[in-house]
């Protein structure tokens, strides 16, 4: 027998009652990523139709609309053609559209309960704030490849890769409105939210310089405090081939600690109140 047993099976004194002894804690824990809840909100995403069809119809269409022309073709921007310039920006409005509701579905998500049934299993809130922005990046992935694919059959052409980084650039910065649809699925009714930030991102794109040239004037400098200002500059850097100002990367970085820590505040705010 074991000291811990002995300890155990020691008899207590006459009138004392035994302290009872905590069972340990067998909970199985999570890491950061889950492989089966991540496949369950792909499963999720692939059934939300509306969503998808939304992401991946409006830009392309979009880009037919303001980019099929076929002088553009033989217009050149930097190392590519004005129908590669209207590409890469319409890929970046799509994987916004596709990051953003992505994050935001949290909202409805909110409103069935399923956060709640959620945090009474073992996943941590970390991996669960991790996997919607995966899955929105997956979906953010999805819109810049249909449009980028559509560009390129259209006559979007590039020199040493231009295209591909571009359209790289494109998904990957498109993680900052990945985090701006957490904070607005987590601060708007779900019953709006979809409704309300579609307009709010056109806006966003027409401001940021993504539908019509900024120019040199007074909105120009104003479009610099857009958040879709930044990320428009670094996506078109490679197909244009000017050079990323420090105010573009300062644009992007606040934008995202904006929107991260605000996802993050009204997460906890979220989570305190089961």
């Amino acid at each position: 027998m074991t000291s811990t047993e002995t300890a155990s099976a020691a008899p207590t004194a006459p009138g004392t009652t035994p302290r009872p002894t905590a069972a340990p804690d067998r909970t199985p824990r999570t890491g950061l990523l889950n492989g089966r809840f991540l496949a369950v909100e792909l499963r999720r995403l692939l059934r939300n139709r509306r969503t998808v069809i939304f992401t991946l119809v409006m830009p392309p269409v979009f880009f037919l609309i303001f980019g099929a022309n076929t002088a553009y073709r033989h217009q050149s921007v930097g190392h590519g053609n004005v129908t590669a310039f209207i590409m890469v920006s319409m890929a970046l409005y799509g994987a916004m559209l596709a990051t953003t509701g992505g994050g935001a579905s949290v909202s409805v998500e909110r409103a069935q309960g399923w956060t709640r049934q959620l945090r009474l299993t073992p996943l941590r809130p970390a991996t669960y704030v991790t996997t919607k922005v995966l899955v929105a990046m997956v979906l953010g992935l999805a819109a810049v490849v249909v449009v980028g694919g559509i560009g390129i059959a259209e006559g979007a052409t590039g020199q040493g890769g231009a295209l591909v980084w571009s359209l790289l650039l494109a998904w990957v910065g498109s993680v900052v409105f990945a985090a701006f649809g957490l904070f607005m699925g987590y601060l708007l009714p779900a019953e709006n939210v979809m409704q309300i930030l579609g307009p709010v991102l056109a806006l966003l794109a027409f401001a940021g310089g993504l539908f019509v040239p900024l120019g040199d004037g007074v909105f120009a400098q104003i479009a610099k405090a857009v958040p879709t200002y930044g990320v428009a500059q670094i996506v078109r850097a490679p197909l244009t081939g000017e050079a990323v100002t420090g105010w573009a990367v300062l644009n992007v970085v606040g934008w995202a600690v904006v929107f991260g820590l605000g996802a993050a505040w009204r997460f906890r705010r979220d989570t305190a109140r089961v």
